[in-house]
This record gives C-alpha cells, structure tokens and sequence, in this order.
C-alpha cells in the first residue's frame, strides 16, 4: 500500500529551530507519485511550510499515532493554490467523500466559537516523497 492510499498521514515539519511537529492530515494521490492535502493559510503547516520544505511522512491513525511496523518517509513539501490547489480539492473530496463537508462546517462553527476566523483549505500541500 502505498502513502497516498493511506486514511491519514502524520506530517512532520520543522519550526525555524528545529523543532518537529507532526499532524495528523487527510491524503490523496496525484499525478507523478505525489500525494496532496488541503490547509489553511493561516495554520501552522502553512506557516512552517513557508521557511522549510523538508517535511517527513508517515502512516498513522486520526489522532496521529503512527501505524506499527510503518516506516517515516523523507519528502519535500510545497504550498499550492490555483489549478494544483482544485486538483488536490477533486481527490481529496474523491477519496474522503461527505466527510469534507462535515470538517468544513465544524470548522466554521469551531471559528465562531474562538471568535477566530481562519480560511477555510485555501492552501493545497503538494508533497514529493523523496
């Protein structure tokens, strides 16, 4: 089974020290061998996606627990938007189905509740196992 097929994805990237932080994300195949996730321009992915491409990949469940006996892939990662950021949005939505509406209301109303509005995927992550 390849990581694109793969439920979740636990995503390390790096802070400017050093510092990894892994998350659990929703994973599509595209083109070429790579695989794509939608984010928020104001999550931390992004941000830290924007100093760092190095990123690490692995297979783990919704709560980022790693599978047993998978092993972490090296990869470089690059925010997207336009016409790569629609073709993440058709797999993703291809793969995971009514579950994205769902995430997408609970993120407006998890918005209103912190009083914090932050897009909505409006970020396409384009990841390149190495």
């Amino acid at each position: 089974m390849s990581l694109a097929d793969e439920k979740y994805l636990a995503l390390t990237t790096y802070k400017r020290d050093g510092t990894p932080i892994t998350t659990p994300v929703w994973a599509a195949s595209l083109d070429g061998g790579k695989i794509g996730f939608w984010t928020s321009s104001g999550s931390g992915k992004a941000k830290r996606l924007a100093h760092t491409s190095k990123v690490v990949v692995q297979p783990c469940n919704g709560r980022g627990v790693v599978k047993a006996g998978s092993t972490p892939t090296d990869a470089t990662a690059e925010l997207v938007t336009g016409p790569q950021l629609e073709q993440i949005r058709t797999s993703i939505k291809a793969k995971y189905g009514f579950m994205t509406k769902i995430t997408k209301f609970l993120a407006k109303v998890g918005g209103m509740i912190k009083r914090k509005q932050i897009p909505y995927g409006d970020r396409g992550v384009v990841i390149t196992p190495s």
